[in-house]
């Protein structure tokens, strides 16, 4: 009797013991034929476990698993079947793993507040620039023997500059320009050049290539993950380098060269875009990985590094969020390191760690400013930018509201034009082209009859092929 109640007992603690998961709540929006996955350090994070499926208790609405004593600290997150469809907050942006310290048979009710590839709050309104256009819907890769969309950003004096330009191509680009089809936020790409662009900056063709969904893995990664498979990244890198580049390059004036041609990508897309940039010197100088998913191909790219014997000259910029975990940090610092080791100098390398990043679009549009102006630093334009001072130059008042007076002097004739530009990069014309004399300049504009909206401008005074910039507040 004592030895079967001790077996009853044995059972009950073992039972007890287990830890068991409790999902009470889910967005709207998840798809009912998906399952639920629990993913965690507990499994070797795999996302697509079968072992780890969530089962739906019809009865009581909800999903629960349970799982064996799971003592001490753990880490998780739940998926519906991969990385890709990983759970996220209630805007769909990056969440960092669940916490749980658990001393045994514990149970836990939880809920998912969003996913990541899908938009909690569609909307249907472009957000794009109107220097944004789409040039094809189905651009052919003929590589990979597919067909994709393709986004172009212009800037917003490319009408009538007559410049070249160099060109950044962006990874992932439902999310570069546009909220309506973005699947987690955009990166505002187009509102933060057009604002650089009025304060001065000189500007850059960008070209965005829309992802492939259920391609994307396999396109972003040059090499197959034992689990995760994949792999065509050397045929989507031809695609890049042998159809889109030459029709860009013979359609728009661009600077073709390599160091003026480049690269940028977020997690696996800055996986690609660096291993680009190595495997084609030729074509790509510059590069900006975001977030970079080294770990996918994490040996593969290490050996490759170290093959390199001669490296050509690049620039690389990449950056992480410390809460996107201690892998992700080591692993973009060990790139670095790595480069380094075969001689790739360090001033053209910068690394950054950031105490607020996520893996996330609201962190990479938040830094992409400073990334791309380290990538285009004071770029040949053309044009000599001038100080105030050079021309002992005055606008007033400021703000201003209905009349603007602007005073500049010349020590030699010039022919010039003012042009306003706003934070959308769009111009209004203050003075057109006009034959300025030597001496003391007044220009009285009259801002009523522009009807200009209350915001921030900049001033722009072009006098040949000499350029000052200042700002301005219209109320």
């Amino acid at each position: 009797m004592r030895v079967f109640f001790a077996l009853c007992l044995l059972g009950y603690v073992s039972l007890q013991a287990q830890l068991t998961i409790i999902v009470d709540s889910w967005p709207a929006s998840t798809p009912s034929q998906d399952n639920l996955h629990v993913a965690g350090d507990f499994q070797a994070w795999d996302a697509s476990s079968q072992s780890h499926i969530l089962t739906y208790l019809d009865e009581l609405d909800r999903y629960e698993i349970h799982l064996p004593d799971q003592s001490g600290s753990i880490q998780f997150k739940f998926t519906r079947g991969s990385w890709e469809t990983v759970e996220g907050d209630a805007q769909g942006n990056y969440l960092s793993n669940r916490l749980h310290n658990t001393s045994g048979g514990d149970t836990l009710f939880l809920q998912i507040a969003g996913w990541e590839d899908l938009d909690s709050n569609p909307s249907d309104q472009s957000t794009a620039a109107q220097n944004v256009t789409i040039i094809a819907t189905d651009f052919p890769m003929t590589a990979l023997d597919r067909v994709r969309r393709i986004w172009l950003y212009l800037p917003p004096d490319y009408a009538t500059s007559g410049r070249d330009y160099p060109v950044l191509y962006m990874q992932d680009g439902q999310n570069v320009f546009d909220a309506a089809t973005s699947f987690s936020g955009e990166w505002e790409v187009d509102e933060t050049l057009n604002t650089l662009f009025a304060q001065g900056d000189p500007g850059a063709i960008v070209v965005a290539v829309d992802n492939g969904g259920s391609e994307r893995l396999a396109e972003y990664t040059p090499w197959p993950n034992p689990t995760y498979g994949g792999g065509d990244g050397n045929d989507y890198i031809d695609f890049l380098v042998n159809d889109l580049k030459p029709y860009i390059d013979a359609n728009y004036r661009t600077k073709t060269e390599q160091e003026n041609t480049a690269i940028l990508g977020s997690s696996l897309g800055g996986l690609i875009s660096t291993y680009a940039a190595l495997s084609r010197p030729d074509v790509f100088g510059k590069v900006g990985a975001l977030s970079p998913a080294y770990w996918i191909n994490r040996q593969e790219l290490a050996d490759y590094v170290a093959d390199i014997s001669s490296p050509t000259p690049l620039r690389l910029h990449q950056l992480i969020g410390i809460p996107e975990g201690e892998t992700f940090v080591q692993d973009m610092l060990d790139m670095e390191s790595q480069l380094l080791q075969v001689g790739y100098p360090d001033e053209e390398i910068l690394s950054i760690q950031h105490l607020d990043g996520a893996h996330s679009e609201w962190y990479w549009a938040r830094e992409f400013a400073d990334v791309y102006q380290w990538l285009f630093p004071n770029e040949p334009n053309g044009l000599d930018i001038l100080d105030p001072s050079d021309l002992d130059y005055r606008q007033s008042p400021n703000p201003a509201q209905n009349q603007l007076i602007v005073r500049f002097h010349l020590d030699e004739s010039s022919t010039g034009r003012l042009l306003l530009y706003d934070a959308r990069g769009e111009s209004h014309s203050l003075v057109s082209e006009q034959h300025f004399s030597t001496g003391q300049q007044e220009l009285i504009i009259d801002l009523q009859k522009m009807n200009l909206p209350s915001a921030q401008y900049w001033v722009h005074l072009q006098l040949g092929n000499r350029l000052l910039v200042q700002p301005l507040i219209i109320r």
